[in-house]
């Protein structure tokens, strides 16, 4: 697995009318009962699925188009694809629904209704949710590189590489990558409420998401009811551009809990920081070819390791605790040199990766709001991930062609909107500091913090009754979140059959 792919992997470091329509479906005739409208737009049946889900769920799937280039609202159209998952028939819809903002940037919000139904099924009592692809991503004219060019560039790893594939495939797009960023999809978002008939609407977003979350309720406050931020961004945060430090700090936060747990310490003397140092190392100065099984086909593979495969899989990995209860005992193996876990491990997080991630979408809006503002800090270099990562992450920018952000999109969002913000504790790419920074401006709000947790914790434990509460009362003051005290760490493996009773 190259050094590109793996690095891309773990970046998955992701929001007028008929007034009356919103408070509920407007039934065709009988030859077409199983098509709905909300306000002016046509939904019909669909199956929603995606590589990252075990289940297909069934939901509602519509389109609105929109102009390409907001400043000629005759031009080009694109279109987005919005999927519906309403509320049972007999059930009292209010009038606001819930959006759904997924993260990346490059992640189609379609392709997460399995988890959105789980996370929301007290939302979805009483409310329709409703997940817009972002304009570059799933079915919302996806800015797709030609799949020759991919081809040809898949194990070419230098920075070089990728920005001269970046220019390759903008050349070979049919839609203009200045106009897909996270301010003119914020501005999509509203004309997709307008086109609903509603006249408020309450958002969630996850990662990336909660920046255009974020975005949306700066821009139109008077339109925003409640806001979910989950995994939370902050504007002025250069995304991508501290992933070596939240990452550093969760292993120090990993470390200090198996130094307090008598079967960990015994089973791992050297703590994963210090194991991944060792392994990094030896793979820089000499990279091992493994023979490995497929852990999803039984398959006999062979694969290189490298340095960089090694920390871009235990970062990744580090973003879901069931995950990273696995990374110390197969880095273990690898330091006593039996790569064949370690290897099949990387070769499941980059399959199960695949295809999630729009990376031409994501360029689009790095490149516009983050790549300028970056700066590297000399202290990435004693790191885990050091300076490649970052570096990797923007070299797209170079050749991409991008637009520009507002003079205030990095400004905090203030005012009195309701917002719940929720982080895992040992979150490697937005620690719990971004949401309380975010959280110091914003009155009505409450930060949550869930022990032992990863990145994105809205299905965990009672968050699902907490967002439904919050979502129904839009008081986050008044939550009481007593409960997510009793969400417990995943402790380590120290075999390969678990970790100790």
């Amino acid at each position: 697995m190259s050094r590109t792919r793996i690095l891309a992997s773990a970046l998955t470091l992701a929001l007028a009318g008929c007034s009356g329509a919103a408070h509920g479906p407007v039934a065709h005739s009988d030859a077409e009962s199983a098509k709905r409208t909300v306000g002016r737009v046509a939904f019909e049946p669909c199956a929603l699925s995606s590589a990252l889900a075990a289940q297909t769920v069934d939901g509602m799937c519509g389109r609105l188009a929109v102009p390409e280039n907001p400043a000629q609202p005759n031009g080009r159209k694109i279109d987005l694809r919005i999927a519906w998952l309403r509320p049972n028939d007999n059930a009292d819809v209010a009038a606001d629904p819930v959006f759904f903002l997924a993260g990346g940037p490059g992640q189609a919000a379609s392709e997460y209704a399995a988890q959105v139904q789980g996370a929301l099924h007290e939302v979805l009592k009483t409310r329709n949710v409703f997940l817009v692809d972002q304009r570059g991503t799933g079915q919302s004219a996806p800015l797709d590189c030609p799949k020759e060019l991919r081809d040809e560039y898949k194990d070419r790893e230098d920075d070089g590489a990728i920005a001269d594939y970046s220019a390759k495939c903008a050349a070979a797009l049919k839609n203009d990558p200045r106009f897909f960023t996270t301010t003119v999809a914020v501005e999509d978002l509203d004309t997709v409420r307008k086109a609903l008939g509603a006249q408020t609407i309450d958002l969630v977003g996850v990662s990336y998401g909660t920046r255009v979350a974020q975005q949306y309720a700066m821009r139109h406050p008077q339109q925003t009811r409640a806001v979910v931020l989950d995994g939370v961004l902050p504007n002025d945060v250069v995304a991508g551009g501290e992933f070596a430090r939240t990452f550093e700090r969760s292993l120090e936060l990993r470390a200090k809990a198996c130094e307090t747990d008598k079967a960990c310490k015994a089973r791992y003397p050297q703590d994963l920081r210090a194991q991944l140092a060792t392994l990094k190392q030896r793979l820089a100065n000499a990279p091992v070819d493994v023979e490995y099984r497929d852990p999803a086909t039984g398959e006999a593979k062979h694969d290189k390791l490298t340095a960089q495969t090694v920390v871009g899989l235990t970062q990744l990995f580090s973003y879901v605790p069931q995950a990273a209860a696995l990374l110390p005992v197969v880095v273990d193996e690898a330091v006593h040199e039996r790569y064949g876990p370690l290897t099949a491990l990387a070769s499941l997080g980059g399959e199960s990766m695949a295809g999630s991630m729009n990376r031409g979408m994501q360029w689009s809006v790095i490149c516009a709001e983050d790549a300028d503002r970056y700066v590297e800090d000399p202290r990435d270099a004693t790191t885990a991930l050091g300076t490649d990562m970052a570096r990797t992450f923007f070299a797209a920018c170079r050749t991409w062609p991008h637009g520009t952000r507002p003079a205030d999109f990095n400004k905090p969002l203030t005012g009195n909107v309701p917002v719940l913000l929720m982080s895992g504790e040992l979150d490697p790419v937005t620690p719990p500091y971004y949401a309380d920074r975010v959280a110091k401006a914003l009155p009505n709000s409450k930060a949550v913090v869930l022990k032992g947790q990863g990145h994105n914790v809205m299905g965990t434990g009672c968050m699902p009754k907490l967002i439904g509460k919050f979502i129904e009362t839009a008081n986050a003051k008044a939550l009481d979140t007593t409960c997510t005290k009793t969400v417990a760490p995943v402790p380590p493996f120290t075999s390969f059959n678990g970790w100790e009773p």
